[in-house]
């Protein structure tokens, strides 16, 4: 009895180890089976958004490492006001080395920041020849128009400067608009002539007789509008011209004005918001007219510019030169104005020598005495404010 239930106890031992055996290779296949299963139906279905692996964020760039597109750049806009300006000895020379600590400059009285201080000999020009061809310059409109021809031969530079010709009686007349072509300008000034009114007898002397086809056109033949022409200039043509341009109008008169319908100070007003100076050559009749110069030194000193009276060819030339001088050989100061406000205001500019040793020389500065402070965006049009 104890011998078989020994054996009996072996049996079942074995039989229990080969049933434990069975059970768990039976489960790793069901487990393999099931989890076949489970792919398969996994891979037939939609994946849900919850079962795609996401992305690991990108950490923020530090603030120095973002680079803007190119319309997301804010520009700041600087204002800077240029003044150019020459320097002259008592023997009329051009001073041509003078350095930013020599001079001061003041807007309103008020001392200013100079940011740029250069000599600016290169400028392109862009000029305004006015030619007076009313009655008193009967006499003398040849020689108006010889000194006309020849300082464009001796100023203009090809492919760099340009000019334009303007008649003026009682109206302005645009003979040649802004041109580089001398051959142009030479037939402009060719074709200035003057135009008798009806009843003319010489001498600027209007009779009684055959009656003008219209009074508005014989009164206007008959008389000198001096500052309207300079004010139509410097509106109408010289703004148009280039932005960095030195701008000038030559002014080829006796400085009698008869029947302008803008005041003197309105004509300087319009030229300094164009940003042009006023040169003047007197010329007329001494014998019968006579030569205004005051009027014509206030109208070009009122811009930065001079009146020449000539009495020969040789004192001609030497305005001429001198002119030319004054718009190639010039200095350049540009500031900020610590007067913000753009209300288009007119502000005084003065400038002064500083330096000791050149202030004992007593230099002539000549430059414009204010300007305009332009309004954001407007475009100056209308007649001016006196300041």
């Amino acid at each position: 009895m104890t011998g078989v239930k020994v054996l009996s106890g072996r049996r079942l031992s074995a039989l229990c180890v080969l049933l434990v055996a069975m059970t768990v290779v039976v489960g790793f296949a069901c487990v393999s089976l099931a989890q076949s299963g489970s792919d398969s139906q996994n891979a037939s279905r939609p994946r849900r958004p919850e079962d795609v692996p996401q992305a690991t964020p990108t950490p923020p760039k530090k603030e120095e490492d973002v680079t803007l597109a190119s319309d997301e750049v804010v520009r700041v806009e600087t204002n800077l006001t240029n003044i150019f300006f020459t320097a002259a000895d008592k023997q009329k020379r051009f001073v041509s080395n003078l350095k930013r600590e020599d001079v001061r400059v003041f807007e309103d009285g008020t001392p200013q920041e100079i940011f740029t201080f250069q000599p600016n000999s290169d400028l392109p020009l862009s000029l305004a020849i006015l030619i007076d061809c009313s009655g008193s310059e009967e006499r003398t409109l040849p020689e108006e128009k010889a000194a006309a021809r020849s300082f464009l031969e001796s100023v203009l530079r090809e492919n760099k400067d340009e000019a334009a010709i303007v008649s003026f009686t009682g109206e302005v007349t645009l003979e040649q608009g802004l041109t580089g072509n001398v051959a142009r300008l030479r037939r402009a000034i060719d074709q200035v002539e003057f135009v008798p009114p009806s009843g003319y007898i010489g001498g600027g002397v209007v009779v009684g007789g055959t009656p003008p086809i219209s009074g508005t056109q014989q009164t206007l033949a008959g008389s000198t509008a001096i500052w309207d022409a300079i004010w139509a200039t410097s509106n109408e043509l010289l703004t148009d011209s280039a932005e960095h341009q030195r701008r000038a109008i030559i002014l080829l008169t006796d400085g009698e004005d008869t029947i302008s319908q803008v005041h003197m100070q309105d004509a300087i007003n319009r030229a300094l918001k164009a940003d042009a100076l006023i040169y003047a050559i007197g010329i007329g009749d001494r014998y019968q007219f006579g030569i205004n110069e005051g009027a014509l030194k206030k109208i070009t000193e009122g811009t930065g510019g001079r009146a020449y009276f000539p009495r020969n060819e040789r004192e001609l030339r030497d305005a001429f030169a001198q002119i030319e001088h004054d718009l190639r050989e010039q200095y350049l100061i540009a500031y900020s104005s610590s007067n913000k406000t753009r209300d288009s205001s007119y502000r005084r500019v003065a400038i002064e020598i500083v330096n000791p040793e050149l202030r004992k020389e007593n230099l002539r500065l000549n430059y414009r005495p204010g300007y305009f402070a332009k309004t954001p965006g407007a475009t100056p049009t209308g007649n001016p404010k006196k300041p």
